[in-house]
């Protein structure tokens, strides 16, 4: 039976229950993150990756909507490395947790309720194809900004955005969207961070671009700027995704995705890139603690 954290404790699964009245549940007014942790079968042991990451991050929304919880976020990093271990996973999983209000209460505030943090874990292979390269489209869907949900909040409520597209993507025959922002220009995929490749420079827009200011990205950009890639944060136009060498997509759940086709047009030679796959390699060996360079995004559970 899967054990999860659920308000200040350990509990089974299906002991972690709320109210249909929970605040958040009406609002939208919950924080969430995503988390990884890779097995490494050659030695047996688990690798959280990005734990302290993404729990600052986390700490980071928490403040946007007004909320605290008793634990630090090094309680959870320990707290998480424990529920791991109680599970007993034998396989790549991801991590979700999610701070709400747990009021049984009415009323669209962030004022006045009081804050909660559950965390669950489940076995998860690739969320988007990492191999051979998916399909994507431009959505008609334009991304949230900055002054209306900011899209760097990871807010429950803001995911409709994302699912409004995504799922016209996948109504489409593409298996994921590209979203842009308010002013036309690319911002990123459904769920997930975008770069391309012009002229062997990695570029990808900026946070001003009402984009997620990702975990993953900012690993994407280092391994490239070990690799000696030029990496430059700059505002996309659509059409630059057309005459693109390589376009990928990258986060928690994508991992690294390649993108071989948008909008039916071939990318590249419609096939995974050679930077793509040089950075792709390079992330997939150093999430299992596989080199030395990247051990400090992982933390061994054992």
């Amino acid at each position: 039976m899967a054990v999860v954290y659920f308000e200040n404790r350990f509990v089974n699964e299906e002991d972690a229950k709320i109210s249909i009245k929970t605040n958040s549940f009406h609002y939208g007014t919950a924080v969430f993150e995503g988390i990884r942790a890779y097995y490494n079968k050659d030695n047996d042991t688990m690798y959280g990756l990005f734990f302290k990451e993404h729990y600052q991050r986390l700490f980071k929304n928490m403040r946007i909507l007004n909320m605290e919880i008793e634990e630090s976020v090094d309680d959870l990093v320990e707290i998480t490395k424990e529920l791991v271990k109680r599970n007993n996973h034998k396989e790549d999983v991801y991590i979700r947790p999610i701070v709400y209000y747990s009021d049984l209460a009415i009323g669209p505030k962030l004022i006045g309720y009081t804050a909660k943090i559950a965390i669950y874990t489940l076995p998860l292979g690739d969320y988007i194809d990492t191999d051979k390269g998916i399909k994507a489209k431009v959505s008609s869907w334009v991304r949230l900004n900055d002054n209306m949900i900011p899209p760097r909040l990871k807010v429950t409520g803001a995911y409709v955005n994302s699912a409004l597209a995504k799922t016209e993507a996948l109504l489409s025959g593409a298996e994921e969207a590209i979203v842009l922002n308010k002013d036309g220009f690319v911002s990123e995929g459904s769920a997930e961070n975008i770069f391309i490749v012009r002229d062997g420079k990695l570029i990808t827009p900026p946070v001003s671009d009402d984009i997620l200011e990702g975990i993953t990205r900012k690993a994407v950009m280092d391994i490239a700027i070990d690799l000696g890639i030029p990496v430059i944060e700059r505002t996309i136009a659509r059409t630059e995704l057309y005459v693109a060498d390589e376009v990928f997509f990258c986060g928690t759940g994508a991992q690294i995705s390649p993108v071989i086709e948008i909008d039916s047009r071939k990318i590249g030679n419609g096939t995974v890139g050679e930077i793509t796959k040089k950075i792709k390699d390079i992330y997939f060996d150093a999430v299992r603690g596989k080199l030395e360079k990247y051990r400090n995004w992982v933390v061994e559970i054992k």
